[in-house]
């Protein structure tokens, strides 16, 4: 392999929190009385949003701990890579560092080809139907239930074991039933790797899908629902001649997104 992107691969879908999901952002600004723990927002339109390095380093932390692997590995800024074999789905998948590629004796190889970006607010879910634009998002930024815009806040306790004293602190959390975007995309860099390097990244969302996303997962909240819904592709010849996304199914053999990422599917997570 030498680097030639032989196609773009475009997966695209949708984050429903099924409980109140809690991705933290900057306390900077909140007044008194507010929640102890924000949540991410844009700064530009006061929206929360799924940072994609939240879903994207959830994804590759389950898939590594599915592989039990915990240690060894280079180092990065978030800590150790416990997968940095250059020839494991993982690491080709998400990356690894050049330095890491350098001591293999692999500096041909991608970094890593997995783009996660960021969920923007969709709208929410209205029973079982879905609400989106701006006609979901106001009905979420004016309910009343809500204690913030977008958002509410969650009283938790905590017990000292000493005392039984309680000291309680709030949580702002995206309520259960906001839907987000999802978009990934993933660089091909030799056809044959396709297949496998796709189910990876299904297995990731998978994982996702019956764990948890962002914080105080063991307390209730980040449950989400995650569903594919369009798989596309995009080759030399497609964007020489500047044309349109066309459906991966086309290309290859049938790709099977797994059950609990089909929103088509009957099966229940």
């Amino acid at each position: 392999m030498k680097g030639k992107l032989t196609k773009k691969i475009k997966i695209e879908g949708r984050i429903v929190a099924l409980s109140g999901l809690h991705i933290g952002g900057s306390n900077t600004g909140m007044s008194i009385g507010g929640a102890d723990a924000t949540v991410v927002r844009n700064p530009l339109n006061n929206e929360p949003y799924i940072p994609g390095s939240s879903l994207k380093g959830k994804m590759r932390s389950l898939l590594e701990r599915m592989e039990g692997k915990f240690g060894g590995g280079g180092n990065t800024l978030a800590g150790p890579l416990f997968i940095s074999d250059a020839d494991h789905e993982v690491a080709q998948v998400f990356g690894i560092t050049p330095e890491d590629l350098k001591k293999q004796k692999k500096e041909d190889r991608p970094i890593g080809r997995l783009i996660v970006r960021d969920g923007r607010l969709a709208g929410i879910m209205d029973g079982d139907k879905f609400l989106g634009g701006r006609e979901g998002k106001d009905k979420l930024l004016n309910n009343k239930a809500t204690d913030m815009p977008y958002t509410e806040v969650k009283t938790e306790v905590v017990i000292d074991r000493i005392t039984s004293g309680a000291t309680p602190r709030q949580l702002e959390r995206v309520p259960a039933g906001t839907v987000f975007e999802m978009k990934l995309m993933l660089n091909v860099y030799d056809d044959e790797e396709l297949k496998p390097l796709l189910d990876t990244v299904f297995r990731g969302l998978c994982l996702v899908h019956n764990d948890f996303l962002g914080g105080k997962g063991s307390r209730g909240s980040g449950e989400v629902k995650i569903e594919v819904r369009s798989l596309q592709y995009k080759d030399k010849t497609i964007y020489d001649n500047g044309g349109k996304w066309a459906d991966l199914d086309k290309v290859k053999e049938k790709i099977t997104i797994p059950d609990d990422i089909d929103p088509t599917s009957k099966a229940t997570a």
